[in-house]
Formats: C-alpha cells, structure tokens, sequence
C-alpha cells in the first residue's frame, strides 16, 4: 500500500489547487481559533470548493463548542473530523456528525500506550500521532519516533515536524498509513508566514513520499 499524504493548514486558494494538482489525498482546515491557520466556516467553504471529489475535507477542531462541528461539517462539506483537543471518547461520538468518521490526535511523549490509546477510541478511523506543544499542532517539531510500536491495531496518520526533508525516513521507519505535513511546506525565509504554502516545498514533499514508497517496494 502506498503511503497517504495530507496536506494541513491550507489557507490560500492557490495553495489548495497545487495540493490537488499533486494528487494528495486529504486537505486539513484548522477551525482552532487561537490557531494562525484558522478559518472561518464561510472562507473553508470556498476552499472546499477548490477540491476535487478524490481529495477528502478535513477538519480540525479543539475541545470545540458542543454542535459547532455538525454546523461546520455541514456548511463546509467536511468528509473527516479531526479532534486534537482534549475530547473523551463520548464527545468525540456525539459531536462527530452522522457516518463521517473521525481521528484522534495522540500527543505523543515516551511510555504513551498507544494499544491502550486505540482501545479508548475503537470508533476513530485512525489515531493521529503529533508532537506535545504548547499549541495544538503545526509547530515543526518531532518526537523520537521510536516511541511507535511497529504493530498497530489500527492506522495512524504520523504529523509533528514532518517535512520533505525527513519524510521519508519516517515512511521507512514508522510505516504510518498516511504522513499529515503543514509547517513542513510553508513559506521559509527570515519571516515564515504560517499561512502561505511553498510550491516548490509541496512538491518535494509529495516526490520524497512517492521515493520512499518505491524504495519500500524495491527492498521486499
């Protein structure tokens, strides 16, 4: 199976259709409003639009109030709802909305009981594995990423300071089902602006995924 790719964060039309045009698999709209990627429900429906039926809508929410994530799942055309708060299994069950399915972020610190982690959310999709921060995500900082076991029970979406640069040693050591990248593809410089992707970034992330795949199949 190949790796999948999401791209997170996006803000910018231009940077939406690029993600689109390089075959990623999923698109992620920050809805955290102390985040400096947030959106409004208004503007992330406009960016849906942009994407094609192929890529899937993600939305990411934190400890979000109680029935503001149906009204945001409906008006945007979420296909996934991303919960990177504090949220138990109770909430992330009544406030996903119907026959969408939902990730659990995992702050991932050493002793984290990942087998334990799955069996607290046997509903989630998939467990998403990202650094602890101060913030909720999109920091550009990795854990040791020997702290993930290398039988799962179920998938895992590997982000926390994920860039082009290291991808794919994390695709060959970790063997996530999808690598999830935001501040590993923005614009760099003196002055990083956390809203604007960079092209050429995108597209040497999407050509290091695709490598280390093509490696992983050459060596079975």
């Amino acid at each position: 199976m190949r790796t999948r790719i999401k791209f997170c964060g996006l803000v910018r039309p231009e940077d939406v259709r690029t993600a689109a045009a390089l075959g990623v698999d999923a698109a992620g709209f920050v809805f955290h409003p102390r985040s400096p990627r947030a959106l409004d429900v208004v503007r992330a429906a406009q960016l849906r639009r942009l994407l094609p039926s192929w890529v899937a809508a993600v939305g990411l929410f934190v400890d979000a109030p109680s029935g503001s994530i149906r009204l945001a799942a409906g008006a945007v055309g979420l296909d996934v709802i991303q919960f990177h708060g504090s949220e138990d299994r109770s909430v992330c069950e009544s406030e996903c909305p119907a026959g969408l399915p939902y990730w659990r972020a995992v702050g991932m610190r050493e002793g984290v009981d990942l087998i334990e982690c799955f069996g607290r959310f046997p509903g989630a999709e998939a467990l998403l594995l990202d650094s602890i921060t101060d913030g909720h995500g999109g920091s550009g900082k990795r854990f040791d990423w020997t702290w993930v076991p290398q039988e799962r029970p179920g998938p895992i979406v590997l982000a926390g300071g994920i860039a082009p640069e290291n991808v794919a040693e994390a695709i060959a050591r970790v063997r996530p089902s999808m690598v999830d990248v935001s501040s590993g593809i923005q614009v760099g410089g003196e002055r990083p602006d956390p809203r604007a992707k960079s092209r050429e970034r995108m597209e040497h992330f999407v050509a290091e995924v695709l490598r280390a795949d093509a490696a992983q199949q050459d060596s079975r």
